[in-house]
């Protein structure tokens, strides 16, 4: 990489002050942290939908509060705010193929009771500013959460990254109906599709490469979890070119999920910086 690159990679890491999470707190940006999310293991219950739904999250307990008092929220629409002027700042992700599993790393595919969700022991990396952030994994929306010009995708995947500080950035893929694809497909029978359970995806390789477009324009911007307790520490980096999966494929995951999508939240005067995702 050139200096002059690498120096681009800096400024991009100011530019977003990725904050550090707190290690009690889950991995997913959309779902926590990724998607470990709040509501279990004591934490008060909370919903998509009615009781405990998004417009009370920030009342069901002290920790939730920035949920609703907070500025830099999770999702928002990507048309909402007239994107800063497109820089050459760039994002890079050394590896092409990320392994789901293989003889040395086994992964598992989890359903929480807000997302499907797959675990990694160890993944591949996401470099921003020279500061490798490690995928812990990948989780489902449907519909999507993020929204272009106030309209929502069927579906949306978040690669959760974490470095090892402890700070998130996330990629988020839209996914949109065209045909069957084969990536998804390889996994797509392994997954639990109720809560509670669980799958060792110790038979299935996937190069999770196969689950980005290949047009990487991206739009990026500072926000936060967008499920409880919606803490913003979050850098986002989402495609703007849809992947695509099957009518049946979507129909399973929205089978699954039962719309798990946060409401959009208000872009308050936060840059949304046009960039492309280098891919190795």
């Amino acid at each position: 990489m050139s200096n002059t690159n690498q120096s681009r990679l800096i400024v991009l890491a100011a530019v977003f002050g990725i904050v550090a999470v707190a290690s009690a707190e889950p991995p997913h940006a959309s779902s926590t942290a990724a998607h470990a999310p709040a509501g279990h293991g004591g934490a008060p219950h909370w919903t998509y939908s009615g009781e405990g739904g998004p417009e009370e999250w920030g009342r069901l307990a002290s920790d939730f509060a920035t949920c609703a008092v907070g500025h830099h929220q999770s999702p928002i629409d990507l048309a909402a705010a007239a994107p800063a002027a497109a820089g050459a700042l760039r994002t890079e992700f050394p590896a092409a193929t990320l392994a789901i599993a293989s003889a040395a790393h086994l992964g598992e595919a989890v359903h929480n009771g807000h997302t499907i969700q797959v675990d990694f022991p160890k993944g591949d990396t996401l470099s921003i500013g020279g500061v490798p952030f490690e995928l812990a994994q990948f989780h489902f929306h449907a519909p999507s959460e993020h929204t272009v010009a106030g309209q929502h995708f069927p579906v949306e995947i978040h690669f959760v990254h974490k470095s090892a500080a402890g700070k998130l950035a996330v990629i988020g893929v839209l996914v949109k109906e065209g045909a069957a694809n084969s990536a998804f497909a390889s996994i797509e029978s392994a997954l639990p599709k109720s809560a509670g359970g669980k799958a060792r995806l110790d038979k299935v390789a996937l190069g999770v490469g196969a689950l980005l477009p290949t047009n990487h324009a991206l739009e990026r911007y500072a926000g936060s979890l967008t499920t409880p307790p919606c803490s913003e520490q979050v850098s986002w980096f989402v495609l703007t070119t849809p992947i695509e999966l099957s009518a049946a494929q979507i129909a399973t995951l929205s089978a699954a999920l039962t719309a798990n999508s946060r409401p959009v939240q208000p872009v308050n005067g936060r840059d949304v910086v046009s960039d492309e995702l280098t891919v190795h």
